[in-house]
């Protein structure tokens, strides 16, 4: 489920050397899970605050706990730590947190959402925007909607063409192609 490399274990060994109750572990969980506004996160897990129907990731010294709500967004998540000279740097990496994965034979439309959240969506962020599926019609149209800073961009045709075209049409081979539908004249971009 997760992989939390040595560097990452040896840091919570030692972290976990000064609680108090030495059968104290982590808990590992997701904020908003299957939102764009999901955050993941790392914190103390007392033995009074683990949950009957908690996972229990063993490791040597200590154990992650994961609450049952958070578990299918955690799948293929990475846990590393990074020695520096000023400290070091506690990374988790979690690409289901967003959207929860489907399997290879979900409906199409789960695929598709799926991939705008996983994959675009957070490359729209960077510009401050979004896309969301709106329909997918019964012969192979991905209808999109986009907003934030994607709305009244002047280079929405080719993201749409280039990027999220391409990208649908290798990952759901159900999807002929795409449509926007959104009306671009009546959005202002900020960061253009």
């Amino acid at each position: 489920m997760i992989n939390v490399s040595e560097a990452a274990q040896e840091h919570f060994r030692r972290l976990l050397a000064g609680q108090e109750d030495e059968n104290t572990g982590i808990r590992v969980f997701v904020v908003n899970p299957g939102t764009a506004h999901a955050e993941c996160g790392v914190s103390y897990c007392p033995p009074d605050a683990v949950e009957d129907n908690d996972t229990e990731l063993k490791f040597e010294g200590f154990s992650a706990f994961i609450d049952e709500d958070s578990a299918p967004y955690l799948e293929e998540a990475e846990i590393d730590y990074q020695k520096e000279t000023t400290g070091g740097q506690l990374t988790l990496k979690a690409p289901n947190a967003k959207a929860r994965k489907v399997d290879d034979d979900a409906p199409a439309v789960d695929r598709i959402r799926y991939y705008l959240e996983s994959e675009i969506n957070p490359e729209l962020a960077n510009h401050g925007g979004q896309v969301a599926l709106t329909e997918f019609t019964d012969d192979g149209i991905a209808v999109l909607q986009f907003g934030g800073g994607c709305q009244g961009c002047g280079m929405v045709d080719v993201t749409l063409k280039e990027g999220i075209e391409k990208t649908l049409m290798e990952k759901v081979p159900e999807v002929k192609g795409v449509k926007d539908v959104t009306e671009h004249a009546a959005g202002e971009n900020p960061y253009y």
